[in-house]
């Protein structure tokens, strides 16, 4: 797992598999890097949990990261992000693990929307806990007070992904439903941000009924970039991170059913171990 020195992989925490798009993007960008890729799936989904059940289950996730050797920890979930990174970052990072790092998700988007959007209208599709958190309408309204922030929970399609029934009738016709239900909300929305990890497994059906002019977000990409700036800027932090271009997988549930899920969103077959937290 490790190479020379202190030197270690890189750790990715998602509640369930959807943190493989993020992971899969941060690849394409820092190749060169070691990972740690951790899936809670048998306690996932997150989405529908209060706020002081997902920061413990967070907690849990990232200590056991770092006495896995990771200096950094990349909360590659929107529900965690939301609801347990700040806390984390000021509470418990201080006393546990002054030296080590715990990055989310939303804040890159967040800081870059402002580069797409010209209407200064933008659309955010989550999951339920997500939106309640209000996160990105805090966070982009902090970045930029001028725009307008009209979210809308999906929670359907997160099941429509992980049963691969996404592409049926059945799963366009929910995908669609809350694409209108958005736009009718507000009819000038010309950015649309993915605020959830699952969804940029839908962009071949979400390209089908939002409006062309539309620009739509993926997180990966821009998380990626942003992790890659971040370790530019923090020598510390990136000569401890491990190189030799290695995914070690874990999971809370059963590696074979992992294993099966993580297929539809790599595009590649995985072996995965089983891990308590």
């Amino acid at each position: 797992m490790s190479t020379k020195g202190s030197a270690t992989p890189i750790g990715i925490f998602d509640s369930g598999v959807g943190g493989l798009t993020i992971l899969k993007s941060i690849r394409q960008e820092l190749p060169q890097y070691d990972f740690i890729y951790l899936g809670d799936n048998a306690r996932a989904p997150y989405g529908t949990r209060s706020f002081e059940v997902i920061y413990q289950y967070t907690l849990e996730a990232v200590e056991k990261l770092f006495s896995m050797g990771c200096h950094l920890v990349i909360l590659a979930c929107n529900t965690a992000s939301a609801k347990a990174l700040r806390t984390i970052q000021q509470n418990d990072l201080p006393k546990m693990a002054p030296d080590k790092r715990v990055l989310g998700v939303i804040r890159p988007t967040t800081e870059n929307v402002h580069q797409f959007t010209k209407s200064k209208h933008v659309g955010i599709l989550a999951t339920q806990g997500t939106v309640k958190s209000e996160s990105y309408v805090i966070e982009i309204n902090k970045f930029s007070p001028d725009i307008r922030v009209t979210q809308e929970a999906c929670p359907i399609w997160v099941p429509l992904v992980e049963n691969n029934e996404y592409q049926t009738e059945g799963g366009k016709y929910f995908i669609k439903q809350h694409i209108d239900h958005l736009f009718k909300k507000d009819p000038l929305i010309d950015t649309l941000v993915l605020g959830c990890t699952h969804y940029p497994i839908l962009i071949k059906e979400l390209k089908e009924f939002v409006p062309s002019h539309v620009t739509i977000l993926s997180q990966g990409e821009i998380v990626a970039r942003q992790l890659k700036d971040y370790l530019s800027r923090h020598s510390d932090i990136e000569l401890k991170c491990s190189k030799g271009g290695k995914v070690d997988y874990y999971t809370t549930e059963d590696p074979s059913a992992f294993e099966e899920k993580a297929g539809i969103f790599l595009e590649e077959k995985v072996r995965a171990k089983h891990l308590e937290l």
